[in-house]
């Protein structure tokens, strides 16, 4: 068997944007995925890349847009408001983001893309990690996209589904079970930031959660095979200092997102040049 490459996107919500950075590089390199892997918000731009490698970073680019992000998570505060009285359970509604999804990738199965993919989600009622393959791609992305409390559950066939970054936030593992020889880690940029003791309330729970979804990568990376080729591509914020990346609870805030895409670019691209 050849050389197959895999493309793995991790989670991280408007931090997503580094990705896109990512995959404009890897194409002005040439790098072309046979499988594409994703989680969370990798899940959505890991299912236009897969829909479409050609054009998936102009339709990402545009899909990264601030007044597209807006549209997705916009919704005024008494808006958001009114949806947690009404739901007790998340601020926003899921169908902006289910719209988006419909408009771009018309309804398409798992079984029609150009490239294989899958996504992963938490089950609530097995609380196990559950990869979706094959069917509609909507709700799978959907599902595997559902940020506990910003976003409801998602109900696929008889299970509810919470974000896949819940059970797997970088899926290296996941490509090399399906084959992968070449892996290129498509990332958010958190790892490339060292981690420091909370020093206020709601930094608590965001360390303790960063340590668990980092600790599930750090150990897939340890154990990978010999003969594997992995390239973690940077995300250009190795110069930050320690500490939390409070740009994750800015989660509407657009003002950084094309930063973060041509911050990406950069340093992915010095990379990939590097290594000829």
């Amino acid at each position: 068997m050849g050389s197959r490459v895999a493309f793995v996107l991790g989670g991280g919500g408007v931090l997503g944007a580094h990705e896109v950075g990512m995959l404009r590089a890897l194409r002005e390199c040439g790098v072309r995925p046979d499988l594409v892997v994703g989680t969370s918000i990798g899940a959505l731009n890991g299912a236009l890349v897969a829909a479409d490698p050609d054009t998936a970073v102009e339709r990402l680019t545009g899909l990264w847009s601030d007044e597209a992000v807006r549209g997705v998570l916009g919704a005024p505060v008494w808006s958001r408001l009114w949806t947690l009285a009404r739901s007790g359970t998340h601020l926003h509604a899921n169908e902006p983001l289910r719209r988006t999804l419909d408009e771009m990738l018309k309804g398409a199965v798992f079984e029609d893309l150009a490239v294989p993919f899958q996504c992963v989600a938490a089950c609530i009622e097995t609380a196990m990690a559950h990869w979706f393959s094959s069917g509609p791609i909507t709700p799978a992305v959907l599902a595997s996209s559902a940020a506990p409390g910003l976003l409801p559950p998602v109900r696929v066939g008889d299970r509810h589904y919470f974000d896949g970054g819940l059970v797997h936030s970088i899926p290296v593992g996941r490509a090399v079970e399906l084959g992968a020889t070449t892996v290129y880690v498509l990332h958010v940029g958190r790892i490339e930031r060292a981690l420091a003791p909370p020093r206020r309330p709601w930094e608590v729970g965001m360390v303790a959660f960063e340590i668990a979804r980092r600790h599930r990568f750090f150990e897939e990376m340890a154990a990978l095979p010999e003969g594997l080729a992995v390239h973690v591509l940077p995300a250009g914020g190795e110069s930050r200092r320690p500490g939390v990346d409070l740009a994750q609870m800015r989660y509407r805030a657009t003002s950084g997102i094309q930063s973060h895409i041509e911050r990406a670019y950069r340093a992915s691209l010095r990379y990939l040049e590097e290594r000829g």
